[in-house]
Formats: structure tokens, C-alpha cells, sequence
């Protein structure tokens, strides 16, 4: 990424750049960096955008191979072609070699790197993989924005408003616009703040089932799991990521009982290092064989709807129902 800005600010270019990974915030803010720095955004003669896996790999040869008209380079962007998963071995071939004035822009959301295509570009100019952020960049990143605006947030409440967000740059960047507007005439955002106005992930929703499940809340677990309905939310998919969570609590469980602490439980368990206190909380109400037989009864819904004895919004009730049975 530093080498990919350095080509920016010094306008000394390569012919082919391919900016891919999961995290499409950077991913699409360095496209149009690199976009308006090769070319001149209102420049419709030697700007080219193609998308979808239909782009025609002869015909960006043919358009390469013309001489830019009036400007220093012919500029050929190229988005989510699949290119870089499929054989495109013609294109491959001709960036060994190509006209000294194209200069191509791919930019994909996955890649495989064995491919002919990647090799190609790697040799003749840059890849640069944009991948998810970690929870220390993350945290910086948001900091950064939050003192430009002249505001201050405390180390708990930070950690709050990235349990509701999740960790998609472009998610966090729209929620951390609602609240400096709602925090206008103020300094310190608070916790009640990120409460109000931040929408919560799928993902903070079924934590909060879960907990509901745990407390043996039931009415507060059947509204949660409604709301998830009203959002349009399948059945089958709240059912797996109960599941999931209810895995991710057996692990959390079973990595404290070994004596890890919280960072190798988050290196073995995928999570943020900041949820994992959340997580072993939670985990604290349910004994491991509560967790086992929760697990299992995730996959005896599954079957059930599968194999046509149950529909799929009343086995995930009846599944919630069971768990959450107790003092209200």
C-alpha cells in the first residue's frame, strides 16, 4: 500500500496495478486515488471502465494497443472480471509486453494468486492486497476521525461502539458520521450515545439472543429474534449463527478452563481480542455441557427442517423456547 502512494504523489506509474481483498472501504477509496491521478476525471477519451466477468479480454487489447488521444496515457479500469480465477491467458501474455501508453487498473474482491493473470501483473507493475483491518489499525483509524472533529471517546466506549459495528470500514465510517451530528454540541461521545444512534450488526443482535438465552429471558429473546424476522433475516441463517455463537462460547469456555489468556484465545478463536471479556461472560452462564447440548439441538433443527418435519421459523421459536425456558 506505502509503494502504491508513493506511485501517487510522484506520478512515476506502472502499467498495471491490481488492487483486491475483502476490505472494499480501501479497496475503492485507492482506486479513485490511482484513477484521478493516471487520468483526468473528465478526460471520457482516455478513460475506460469495464465491469463484470463478460469484459472481453481481446477487446481491452484492441483499446490498449490505440494511441490515447490528446493525453500522455490511455487509462483501462477493470472490476470484478474474475479474471484472476479464470484462465484469460491472452491478456496475461500482452502485459508482458504492452503499448507504453495503456496502463490497466484491475480491481477484484478475490483472487487466486497462482494465476497466470496475477503473476503478469505482479511483473509488470503492483498488487496490492487490501485485507481487514486489524483491531489496533481499526482502533487508530477511528481515533484519528474522532479527534479531527475536535471529540473524545473513552477506551470502553470505543470498544462499545465496535461490538455493535463489526469491522467493515465503510459501516463504521457512515455510524461514526450519525454520531458526530448527534453529539454536535458536544465533546465526549458516550456509551448511551453509540446506543442511540448506531444500528446494530446481525452478528451484536444474535450475541444479545444468546444472552437473553442465557438470563432465561424469554420474552426478550423471542422479541430479538422477531425483530431479526422484521428485518427480512432467514430463519435458516439466525439458526446457523446461533449455532455459531454457541460454538464460539464452548471455545472461549474451554480456552479459559486451559488457561489462555484473552490474546490466544482470539488468535484461535477468530475474535476480537476487545470481545473477548464479552465473550468469556457470557460463556460464564452456561456450563460446557449446557453449550455441547445446545450445539447438538442447532443441528437437530437444521435436520428437522431439511428433511420437511418442521418449518423454519418455528424450529428456530421452539429452539429459543427450549433455551430460554426458566425465570423470566
Amino acid at each position: 500500500m506505502q509503494q502504491l502512494l508513493e506511485d501517487i504523489k510522484s506520478g512515476q506509474f506502472k502499467q498495471a496495478y491490481l488492487l483486491y481483498g475483502e476490505e472494499a472501504y480501501l479497496r475503492l477509496q485507492y482506486r479513485d486515488r490511482l484513477k484521478n491521478a493516471l487520468a483526468d476525471p473528465s478526460d471520457t477519451m482516455n478513460f475506460h471502465r469495464f465491469e463484470g466477468k463478460n469484459t472481453d479480454p481481446a477487446g481491452l487489447i484492441d483499446l490498449a494497443e490505440t494511441m490515447p488521444f490528446f493525453a500522455p496515457r490511455r487509462v483501462i479500469l477493470v472490476e470484478n472480471s474474475g479474471f484472476f480465477q479464470k484462465s484469460a491467458e491472452q491478456l496475461a501474455d500482452y502485459l508482458k509486453s504492452p503499448a507504453p501508453t495503456a496502463y490497466f487498473v484491475f480491481v477484484e474482491t478475490q483472487v487466486d494468486r497462482r494465476s497466470r493473470m496475477f503473476k503478469a501483473v505482479k511483473d509488470a507493475g503492483r498488487a496490492v492486497e487490501f485485507a481487514q483491518q486489524t483491531e489496533e489499525t481499526l482502533k487508530k483509524w477511528i481515533l484519528a476521525q474522532i479527534r479531527r472533529e475536535g471529540k473524545k471517546i473513552s477506551a470502553d466506549t470505543l470498544n462499545r461502539f465496535l461490538s455493535m459495528t463489526g469491522t467493515d470500514m465503510e459501516h463504521i465510517s457512515n455510524e461514526l458520521e450519525k454520531l458526530f451530528c448527534y453529539t454536535m454540541d458536544r465533546e465526549a461521545i458516550l456509551e448511551e450515545d453509540v446506543d442511540a444512534v448506531c444500528i446494530r450488526q446481525i452478528s451484536s443482535r444474535i450475541f444479545e439472543m444468546v444472552e437473553a438465552i442465557a438470563m432465561r429471558r424469554q420474552q426478550q429473546a423471542l422479541k430479538l429474534y422477531y425483530d431479526l424476522l422484521s428485518l427480512k433475516e432467514p430463519p435458516m441463517r439466525i439458526l446457523y449463527l446461533i449455532g455459531r455463537q454457541f460454538n464460539l462460547l464452548w471455545q472461549v469456555k474451554t480456552l479459559k478452563k486451559a488457561g489462555c489468556d484473552d490474546r490466544t484465545i482470539a488468535e484461535k478463536t477468530g475474535l476480537r481480542s476487545f470481545l473477548i471479556k464479552k465473550y468469556a461472560g457470557q460463556a460464564s452462564r452456561f456450563s460446557q455441557q449446557e453449550l455441547k447440548e445446545a450445539l447438538a439441538a442447532c443441528v437437530e433443527a437444521d435436520e428437522a427442517v431439511k428433511t420437511g418435519k418442521m418449518g423454519d421459523g418455528m424450529s428456530v421459536e421452539l429452539l429459543i423456547i427450549r433455551y430460554s425456558r426458566g425465570k423470566e
